[in-house]
């Protein structure tokens, strides 16, 4: 995200802009206020994102802040809009959707002309809320500040969080919760589904018409292709296998990889029941709503190969032929294996490249599955393990239940590392700045909400500084490295937010 250099002390409001987006017309939108929250109060804010946006620390704690991001206030050159898509939910084409509880203030724009929309989650009902109310639960809005900027530190492709708004106003899920407001931003909230809702309509004009706007936006590049549709599906699969790859790497599970939720320029997009591995299990599921499985950890890059040949039938009117659609689409698989063999020797600290390597690897992944070894801790252990045999084995194999069977692996490894170029520090460091010893766990945030529940929102702001720092040691901090406790193990995470 590119900084932004305006007058810093210049109001939020005055700044936002209309967002190109808006140019396309009221086939793509529906402009609307907020519903304005009662009461408002402020929670909390990323000042990296605030930094970022070259928005001054001081004016995200003003009234004026706090009232236009709570949806109170309308922007002085803005109108505010919410936009209509479609999508598969779970395999099922669920037909028209929309941005039920989103909408989209505007956005800010830095001085090569590059824009960042600003969204409001939880703003109130629009025309696509369907049954919904259109608002947030502070539980679920939380969940999404935190994780949102987490994952931006990791290195990860996604929106982000710049604040967090509250109001005593209750909403009713299982049972009645109060309510809040995301802010979140990202370059475009275009999403797979866009794509679907005109192509399953029929309405290939527009259709024609988004994907132009997208082309000439966010690939540019692809104008200068024969066929530059097609050159638009293969930038998405690219982009979108990179990004799933990434979530495998760190044991991120998005929860509901539905077509609606696929961000067109490979953002994780819509944090709702998500989590990061624990005790390793490649057929972990984190969304209780998801009964069968779909988008266990083991399925998500599988899944998001069926989601771009969703995405590949939207387009097809477009490519002009099944055979250039599916030649695109080819390149989803290629680029899924290329990032995640590079992530995955990353993590393992292999710079070069040897014939025994995915088997090491595989065999390590093995050893976790049959261990149920924390994901995180286990990798970063093996971060510090020395060339030789040492105390350091400890931190590892205390990890482990077979322990003879985790020795033989090492054995094996260090064979393998023996044949590394570079210094044991180098790799050492390379591995710690890959493999981070701080994640989200669901009992972190557990812990945050339930605090933020009392009105004590204090661990929300340690949470995210430790969160945007992962990969650092922060010895004041090490307990949020911890295993879960075992109350942890019966936290459930669903759709309902």
């Amino acid at each position: 995200m590119s900084a932004l250099h305006p007058n810093q002390m210049t109001r939020l409001s005055e700044r936002l802009q209309d967002s190109q987006f808006s140019q396309l017309g009221d086939a793509f939108f529906t402009r609307l206020q907020a519903t304005p929250l009662s009461q408002p109060y402020y929670i909390a804010h990323s000042s990296r994102l605030a930094q970022e946006l070259g928005i001054a620390e001081e004016l995200m704690r003003t009234e004026d802040s706090l009232t236009l991001l709570s949806g109170n206030q309308t922007p002085a050159q803005a109108q505010p809009l919410a936009a209509v898509y479609s999508g598969h939910q779970f395999g099922v084409w669920a037909g028209q959707l929309g941005d039920g509880r989103a909408i989209l203030l505007g956005a800010l724009c830095d001085s090569a002309g590059q824009e960042t929309e600003i969204q409001l989650k939880g703003a109130g009902l629009t025309p696509y809320s369907r049954s919904g109310d259109g608002r947030a639960v502070l539980r679920s809005s939380i969940r999404e500040f935190l994780c949102s900027e987490a994952m931006a530190a990791l290195g990860i492709p996604t929106s982000r969080a710049l604040c967090l708004t509250g109001s005593a106003q209750m909403v009713y899920r299982e049972t009645p919760e109060t309510s809040a407001v995301v802010t979140r931003t990202a370059s475009s909230f275009i999403r797979f589904g866009s794509f679907e809702h005109f192509y399953y309509q029929r309405r290939f004009e527009e259709l024609r018409q988004l994907a132009d706007f997208v082309i000439q936006r966010y690939f540019p590049a692809c104008l200068q292709h024969e066929n530059p549709y097609q050159a638009l599906l293969i930038q998405v699969c690219e982009r979108t296998a990179e990004m799933i790859a990434h979530w495998q790497a760190v044991g991120f599970m998005h929860g509901v990889m539905n077509t609606d939720n696929m961000s067109i320029l490979g953002l994780t997009l819509d944090y709702g029941p998500f989590g990061f591995m624990e005790a390793f299990d490649e057929n972990h599921i984190c969304n209780h709503t998801d009964q069968q499985g779909r988008y266990s950890y083991r399925n998500q890059p599988s899944i998001g190969n069926w989601n771009v040949y969703a995405l590949g039938q939207a387009l097809l009117p477009l490519i002009g032929s099944v055979e250039q659609t599916e030649q695109a689409l080819s390149s989803y698989r290629q680029n899924f294996e290329q990032h995640w063999a590079r992530l995955s020797s990353a993590k393992f600290g292999l710079a070069s490249s040897q014939p025994e390597d995915k088997v090491l690897i595989d065999d390590f992944f093995q050893l976790l599955q049959a261990n149920h070894a924390d994901m995180t801790n286990s990798f970063r252990a093996l971060s510090h393990l020395d060339q030789q045999a040492s105390d350091a084995d400890h931190s590892l194999s205390d990890l482990f239940i077979d322990r003879a069977g985790l020795a033989l692996w090492l054995q094996r490894y260090r064979q393998r590392l023996a044949k590394e170029t570079r210094s044991e520090a180098a790799r050492k460091t390379a591995m710690l700045a890959t493999n981070p010893k701080y994640v989200l766990r669901n009992y972190l945030a557990q812990q945050a909400i339930e605090r933020a529940q009392q009105g004590d929102f204090s661990e929300i702001q340690r949470l995210l500084q430790v969160l945007q720092m992962p990969f650092e040691e922060q010895p004041a901090f090490e307990h949020y490295a911890a295993l879960p406790p075992d109350w942890a193990a019966d936290l459930e995470v669903s759709c309902s937010s």
